[in-house]
């Protein structure tokens, strides 16, 4: 693990909970200034507070690391604040739930404690989302008049709410395992403003976390040093050996997580005494745009529908068949585009579905065929594309750019074997590193790992979105790395669902007829499949309607986003 050496106060180092140093190494102070101690949040236990509200009160509490947890220690017996070890879980729950239990008397109470665990907080700050009970007894008694918590487990046990509350998530980018394309790692940081730029730094020196890192790679050695910030300067130590490239590369790292958490530009950093990249004595995003892990939300995706067996291109006001066969197919089933016009689709022809590749106005190769294949997802680089065979079979088909030859690989999916359901869906991430998944009406996301041999396989399976009970129909990745579900739901037929699960919420449904069966998200607009018609809303709107896509009035399509 990569050192920190720390010039920067205390609290600038607060993360989750953790407010040391690491043991290696002596701080190497390259700033004068007096440190200022820690503050704590002004949280402790209401005088005269009865014994139930006040094990709510800690609860609450519980959310807040500052100074080893000082805030929740206040709400325990003297003796119970010496033993108890917070650091032992951090899980989160819906609501807490209490029962007082019969063994309570005078000054001794007794209450059970449940809620249902919804995910939990690992070391980095990564959420793991879950899906279990949480049960146990908080014993009391009162000291000097007031109640106090006597017996309770390790770790600590905290609302939704209160993550909202005191924590934030941001994005820390390490580099994509096959190329040089940046990967969302979404952490929840507590503390101010002023900290955060001290705590992205040290995460992105120690790494992706353990869900993200077999799809990811570090450019930086491990003796790699953050020697902190002096007058505005982030200082590195122990990348004399890293060449131009590397140093590069780990600036566009460093750049763009300290921009996404909106610290502001430009950035003056050093290694070793020198500019960390030649001639750059400060750097800011526009150094580095060709790394953007981000589509801006003003910029413009082709779009393009498919309807009734044909694909049509869609602009303005106006729908057009495209130039060549498959604009008047008649037997197109499904089918994902680039930005530069390659098209990799499915085709009914008698008793099977094939699978074509090529370019979208041009010559097209066939593929495998089977009794049914799903959607095709585009890799990152366009030359490859995912599918799935009669619902279980994954592949990877790929399409020589020098003689346009198909091939095609199985991904190892031998980690979904006990999921039961079909592959309905899947598509993968702008980043190329996760792959979303319907299966069974749930929705999954697997991390997309690349191994030695060059194979590929899917691990790391989780389940972001518990809430939607088996409902999921069709999804897409949006620009910012969240998720958009559509269902079979009446009352909520649209979701967002973030890629970490630490969230689902209903988006606008104001006017749409489930089932929402096919879903597309371009840097700044939905398109949706519903009963009727296909649909279109803002990213960024405060209407609750959606309206016709123009040029598609009447014409029931399935929207495709050429990101």
């Amino acid at each position: 693990m990569k050192k920190l050496i720390a010039a920067l106060s205390v609290s600038a180092l607060v993360l989750s909970g953790c407010s040391t140093l690491p043991s290696a190494s002596d701080p190497q102070v390259l700033r004068s200034f007096s440190p200022q101690p820690e503050v704590d949040p002004a949280v402790g236990p209401t005088p005269g507070q009865e014994a139930d509200l006040l094990i709510r009160e800690f609860y609450a509490a519980a959310a807040i690391p500052s100074s080893d947890y000082r805030a929740a220690r206040s709400f325990l017996t003297p003796e119970a604040a010496e033993s108890w070890n917070p650091e032992e879980s951090r899980r989160i729950v819906d609501v807490i739930e209490l029962t007082s239990q019969n063994t309570s008397s005078g000054d001794q109470r007794a209450f059970t404690v449940r809620g249902s665990v919804i995910g939990s907080l690992a070391s980095g700050g990564s959420y793991v989302p879950e899906n279990s009970g949480y049960e146990t007894t908080i014993r009391m008694e009162q000291v000097d008049g007031e109640w106090r918590i006597t017996d309770l487990p390790d770790g600590v046990v905290f609302e939704r709410t209160e993550l909202r509350n005191h924590f934030q998530p941001l994005p820390v980018y390490f580099y994509r395992q096959t190329g040089s394309v940046l990967v969302t790692d979404r952490r929840w940081l507590f503390g101010s403003q002023n900290s955060l730029d001290a705590q992205l730094i040290t995460l992105l020196l120690e790494g992706p976390s353990s869900r993200l890192a077999p799809a990811t790679t570090s450019v930086v050695p491990d003796d790699a040093a953050f020697l902190g910030i002096e007058d505005g300067e982030y200082t590195f130590a122990g990348m004399q050996n890293m060449s131009p490239d590397d140093r590069l590369r780990f600036a566009a790292e460093l750049v763009w997580t300290l921009s996404h958490a909106g610290i502001q530009e430009p950035y003056t950093v050093t290694a070793d005494g020198a500019p960390l990249v030649e001639n750059l004595e400060t750097m800011t995003t526009d150094d580095f745009a060709e790394y953007n892990p981000r589509v801006a939300s003003n910029s413009v995706a082709p779009l393009y529908a498919l309807h009734e067996g044909n694909i049509m291109q869609v602009s303005g006001n106006a729908a057009e068949p495209v130039s060549g066969p498959l604009g008047e197919a008649g037997n197109i089933e499904s089918a994902d585009i680039t930005a530069n016009g390659v098209i990799a689709a499915v085709r009914r022809d008698n008793e099977e579905s094939q699978f074509i590749f090529g370019d979208i106005d041009g010559e097209l190769e066939e593929g495998l065929s089977a009794e049914t294949i799903s959607r095709p997802t585009f890799e990152n680089a366009g030359q490859a594309a995912w599918s799935v065979v009669n619902g279980d079979e994954v592949l990877r088909i790929v399409r020589s750019p020098q003689t346009g030859e198909v091939t095609t690989t199985r991904v190892d999916t031998s980690e979904l074997d006990s999921i039961s359901g079909e592959i309905s869906v899947i598509r993968l991430s702008n980043s190329g590193a996760q792959a979303a998944m319907i299966i069974g009406g749930e929705v999954y996301i697997g991390v997309v790992e690349r191994e030695r041999s060059g194979d590929f396989r899917l691990t790391n399976i989780y389940n972001p979105a518990n809430e939607l009970g088996g409902t999921a129909l069709s999804l897409d990745w949006q620009a910012d790395g969240s998720l958009v579900v559509g269902t079979s739901t009446q009352e909520t037929p649209v979701w967002r669902v973030e890629q970490d699960g630490s969230s689902v919420s209903t988006l606008p449904s104001g006017n749409i007829t489930i089932p929402v069966v096919s879903i597309a998200a371009s840097p700044s607009t939905l398109y949706i499949t519903d009963y009727h018609a296909m649909l279109q809303l803002p990213v960024e709107t405060e209407s609750t309607y959606w309206r016709e896509v123009p040029g598609m009035q009447g014409m029931r399509s399935a929207p495709i986003v050429a990101n």
